[in-house]
């Protein structure tokens, strides 16, 4: 199949085309937390209306307070969206790569609306029961892809800062689970709690250090 995307297309380029080519309902699937040693990788779909969604943009070029502010305005215009998660345990055990592909493959499945194409960010998917193309960045190129990064971005983000008063201490509402210099002095000094990815390295080596 081909189809022509003009440069100045803008970030509805890929859905118009993909329209003009006889696929009607395009579904953008992205995930959230993948990069993560704590809480779940969360994934999203999203199928949208064609008049466009003033202010979109990849989740990660925008504010908490615009991420929040799309997410109302997603769920409530996006024809077809949907949500899911995957535990730390179900990471430990499929390891990541294979869990963000499981992630994806699961969100679309949830929507409502089954879709004609599906565009995914970063990695192929197989199992969609329908056409498919993996985006590289694709959550800064095409909206429905866009549309499903503040879905799970926001929602990742909301399950972390609950997290936060459940695991007093790991400051979960400020790294949200990352990697970053202050919650690895924290998992230095506690040592992990019920939301680590135990498999993760860096989690790993201080289960050993508490042995030793």
């Amino acid at each position: 199949m081909a189809f022509v995307i003009r440069r100045d297309a803008g970030l509805y380029g890929y859905e118009r085309a993909l329209g003009r080519a006889g696929f009607g309902l395009v579904a953008g699937a992205d995930e959230a937390g993948r990069g993560a040693c704590a809480g779940p990788l969360v994934a999203a779909a999203a199928i949208l209306p064609a008049r466009p969604i003033e202010g979109l943009n990849d989740s990660k070029k925008l504010t908490a307070k615009t991420r929040e502010r799309l997410y109302d305005v997603i769920t409530t215009r996006a024809l077809a969206w949907a949500v899911v998660r995957v535990e730390p345990a179900e990471c430990d055990a499929l390891g990541m790569h294979v869990a963000n592909l499981e992630a994806l493959r699961r969100a679309v499945a949830k929507l409502d609306r089954t879709p004609d194409f599906v565009l995914t960010d970063g990695f192929a998917v197989d199992g969609l029961g329908v056409p498919s193309l993996a985006m590289w960045k694709g959550d800064a190129v095409a909206a429905s892809v866009a549309a499903a990064s503040v879905l799970a971005k926001v929602t990742r983000d909301r399950i972390m800062t609950g997290y936060a008063a459940d695991h007093p201490g790991y400051a979960f509402d400020v790294h949200k689970g990352y990697c970053t210099p202050l919650h690895q002095s924290e998992l230095d000094a506690r040592g992990p709690c019920a939301i680590h990815r135990l498999k993760w390295d860096n989690v790993a080596r201080t289960t050993r250090l508490e042995r030793t």
